[in-house]
């Protein structure tokens, strides 16, 4: 009896003593915050939980998402026992112990168990291997837990026998929520201290902790910790969070100017071919927490708007490193997005892909539109109206080129398209002024 009395005591000890992060952790699903499309209300795993049939699962996301906790809740509200096991630490040997446990529980007391392994990626093939039987079978419920794509790093057989679910980093409204409740909270928080933090600085951890919560949480409790002993109310402002997170608050508001400035600096340093200064405005917005996927965009974007035909590989570059930047996620992503950027910035420029406004303008003042009779499909009304008729078929002449008309007779005379004199469109404009003189066309080499 003595035991337990102090077996518990130094349990509330240890609670009392573990950092901010392991206390605030969600103790429910309801609790739970930024993953609705995973496990929100109505969600499927969230109704394969609560009808107490969990299924294996691989959760993959970046640190501080929730897959240790989710993983314990999990276990909790199905009821069954929680075991974690760390794929550097564990071998062969200690995996097969573990199933061997499960296995007596369920024979002996019906009680299922729930595997959770962190870094599942660093097992080798030898022990994720081990696990297939029990996963198979249903004696084990596994959960994996891995920041790595697990279609790379995990065995296809293990895959296969589990659900995939992919966490995001939490938002920053989600991380400010996050903190709030941890200054709040009088039972594991600050919330009966006389804390006050700063929304400058509540906004300064939600963007420097790049949607790791746990790294928020540290950063407040070490604010806390150095504000001195608690006699007096703590201010917690944006130079003290600053010093707790070891990052500088850049002015920079994605919703208004900074955003703006910034974003028009940089595309303006692309499109003038400076790579340094580029770069430069490329830093302050990943920096300051812009979204990855809004700089890609705006890069595709240029790739056709300013480099266009003077170097058509700019838009396939562009187009490869936003795959691979959704792909490999952020911080491996500014590899590709600098990529990208320095392509781009260095390839010689061209705006004539904009000449398809002209064209749509003079469509939208009505210029003649109507198909002229050679141009029209002829597999339908070639009998009866000539649909079709006198067309001339390129590749039977010499060169795969004839002299034809190939607009209408009212809109015959508009000039769009204007090719550069730079890079591989300067050999489309020696091309298309052979074409002008109805001669056979030579590609210039």
């Amino acid at each position: 009896m003595e035991r337990n009395l102090f077996s518990q005591s130094a349990a509330e000890e240890m609670k009392k003593a573990a950092p901010l992060a392991e206390r605030m952790r969600p103790r429910n699903l309801s609790e739970f915050i930024g993953q609705e499309k995973v496990v929100g209300p109505g969600s499927m795993l969230r109704r394969a939980i609560e009808a107490g049939r969990l299924p294996s699962m691989i959760l993959w996301g970046p640190p501080g998402s929730g897959k240790t906790t989710l993983a314990r809740l999990t276990a909790e509200h199905t009821k069954s026992r929680f075991v974690q096991v760390n794929a550097v630490t564990s071998g062969v040997a200690e995996l097969r112990r573990v199933i061997e446990e499960a296995r007596e529980r369920l024979e002996f007391y019906g009680e299922r168990t729930v595997v959770f392994i962190d870094e599942i990626h660093r097992f080798n093939r030898n022990q994720q291997d081990a696990l297939l039987p029990a996963v198979e079978s249903g004696l084990i419920t596994l959960i994996g837990a891995t920041t790595e794509n697990p279609m790379f790093e995990v065995n296809a057989p293990l895959i296969s026998r589990c659900r995939l679910f992919q966490l995001r980093p939490l938002g920053k409204e989600e991380i400010i929520y996050l903190l709030k409740r941890a200054v709040a909270d009088p039972e594991r928080g600050y919330g009966r201290l006389p804390v006050e933090v700063a929304p400058e600085a509540l906004d300064h951890w939600a963007e420097a902790c790049g949607g790791d919560a746990r790294v928020a949480l540290n950063a407040l409790e070490l604010a806390v910790a150095a504000a001195g002993d608690g006699a007096g109310p703590v201010h917690i402002g944006l130079k003290e969070a600053e010093e707790a997170i070891q990052r500088r608050a850049l002015s920079y508001d994605k919703a208004h100017d900074e955003h703006y400035d910034t974003i028009s600096a940089f595309i303006k340093s692309v499109r003038g071919s400076d790579p340094d200064a580029a770069l430069f405005w490329l830093a302050k917005m990943i920096y300051a927490g812009e979204s990855h996927r809004f700089i890609m965009r705006r890069l595709l974007i240029l790739a056709a708007e300013d480099v266009g035909l003077a170097d058509p590989q700019g838009i396939v570059v562009a187009s490869a490193c936003a795959q691979a930047l959704e792909w490999c996620g952020m911080p491996e992503g500014q590899y590709h997005l600098a990529m990208a950027t320095l392509y781009l910035a260095t390839a010689p420029k061209s705006n004539s892909v904009g000449a398809y406004f002209k064209a749509y303008d003079d469509i939208a003042k009505g210029c003649p539109a109507e198909v002229p009779i050679h141009l029209r499909d002829s597999n339908r009304d070639a009998a009866r109206f000539g649909h079709g008729q006198n067309y001339l078929y390129p590749h039977d002449f010499p060169d795969h080129w004839v002299a034809q008309a190939y607009r209408p007779a009212g809109a015959a005379s508009a000039k769009y398209y204007q090719p550069g004199a730079l890079g591989y469109e300067a050999m489309i404009k020696r091309w298309l002024a052979t074409l002008s003189q109805n001669k056979a066309p030579a590609w210039p080499r």
